[in-house]
């Protein structure tokens, strides 16, 4: 059976929510406060200045090559789509985008597109989707005083990591993405685990959260085998891995899983039985014979898009080729909130913006909830706290700039080798 979870954490380095036999279940609901609007009459306040209309560019480093590829269309649709929709609100902002590769870690694409779109003057970044790459470019746009705000980075080690509070994302830590993947993995049946994992911050992460969890469940992790970004034979690992014979191998890789998935099920190991992640999720129908990983699940974050029918058709008109969504609702989402933060701080300069970010998110300031910029910003303008709760959740970021609220969604493969979701 499959996890649906909706958790939230409070304001702190790590997620607080517990996971209950197979299940992990929403447990609290925000408790907000409207904010009234001051008289009409009232003269802006001397540290906002007088209200202009703004103009801000937005930079991306999303992945148009490289290992990650598959999400690149999602995540530029979605950034798309929110710049059209803020610019068509007409409500004291307009946006600019230029988009950039951040390619992979095997080279230096994202370093030289965050140079280029530094010396454009933008007030943000969006990506990379890889938290390797996010790693690499941080530094490098954080000390140019500029919002770096990643749609899909999942690794536990941004939430400490000292980016001058100019670091955001709207997916969840893998702290919790490996809490339910342990789970799911125990609950249905397995006593003994394998792990092929990607040797970067975000399949060691991932690996060591998803270990815990199913260990802390009363299984044990008979194999791990690491492998590094760039590698084209597995064959030692997956060697190592079938001669453990586990109940169960959870594969944490980006797209090596084209290769070392065939490989495994051509060495042995059922197909139904392996794991994957968000970021090998995806629709394999072109790439293995059909029925390879029938029954096979994966988790992956965010809510369940084809639920949500009408921004689902918003993308579509965006980029009718889609056919896959991951991450289509948080890259949105995180740019509605850079302009709603820019709205709210009155300024299109990056520390400017990152200070008003957790209030906008509903993280801070008791704000009024909203669902789609247009009404935050009406919110904004009319001098009031917007508290944005957008396509992919609440989102209430905290003061590390990690969502506190988010939901994990488990997956299973259909004969076809695409995948449904199954809570």
């Amino acid at each position: 059976m499959g996890v649906f979870t909706t958790a939230k954490a409070g304001r702190s380095r790590s997620f607080s929510a517990t996971l209950g036999g197979l299940s992990l279940l929403g447990a609290s609901a925000l408790i907000l406060s409207g904010c009234a609007a001051p008289a009409a009459e009232e003269e802006p306040t001397e540290t906002q200045g007088p209200r202009e209309d703004l103009s801000m560019t937005i930079g991306t480093i999303l992945p148009l090559s490289g290992a990650l590829a598959f999400l690149g269309p999602p995540e530029v649709a979605g950034v798309d789509l929110a710049i059209q929709e803020v610019n068509d609100a007409d409500l004291g902002i307009q946006l600019e985008v230029i988009h950039r590769d951040s390619g992979d870690t095997t080279t230096d694409t994202a370093t030289v597109s965050v140079t280029d779109l530094l010396s454009q003057d933008v007030s943000a970044i969006v990506g990379a989707a890889s938290s390797g790459v996010s790693f690499t470019v941080i530094d490098q746009i954080t000390g140019a005083g500029v919002v770096h705000f990643s749609p899909a980075n999942t690794s536990p080690d941004f939430t400490t990591y000292e980016d001058g509070g100019l670091y955001f994302r709207t997916a969840p830590s893998d702290l919790l993405q490996g809490e339910v993947l342990g789970n799911v993995i125990a609950g249905d049946g397995a006593s003994t685990l394998g792990l092929l994992v990607l040797n970067d911050a975000y399949g060691t992460g991932l690996a060591a959260a998803v270990t815990e969890s199913f260990e802390a469940a009363g299984g044990e992790v008979v194999e791990e085998q690491l492998f590094n970004e760039g590698d084209t034979s597995f064959d030692a690992q997956i060697s190592a891995l079938t001669a453990a014979a586990p109940d169960a191998i959870a594969v944490i890789t980006f797209d090596q899983a084209k290769v070392v998935v065939p490989a495994l099920v051509g060495a042995g190991f059922p197909g139904d039985s392996l794991y994957f992640v968000d970021g090998n999720l995806a629709d394999y129908s072109a790439d293995f014979e059909p029925g390879l990983v029938e029954g096979a699940k994966g988790t992956l974050p965010g809510l369940d898009i084809e639920k949500l029918g009408d921004f689902r058709d918003r993308l579509l008109e965006v980029d009718p080729a889609l056919t896959d969504f991951s991450y289509s609702a948080e890259s949105y989402d995180t740019v509605i909130l850079l302009a709603l933060a820019a709205l709210a701080a009155n300024s299109t300069d990056g520390t400017e913006i990152a200070a008003k970010l957790q209030e906008v998110s509903g993280g801070s300031g008791d704000g009024e909830t909203c669902t789609d910029f247009a009404s935050c910003a009406e919110i904004i303008l009319d001098g009031g706290t917007a508290d944005y709760d957008g396509a992919s959740g609440p989102i209430t970021l905290d003061e590390n700039g990690d969502p506190t609220e988010a939901t994990i969604g488990v997956y299973q493969y259909n004969a076809d080798n695409t995948y449904s979701r199954i809570n």
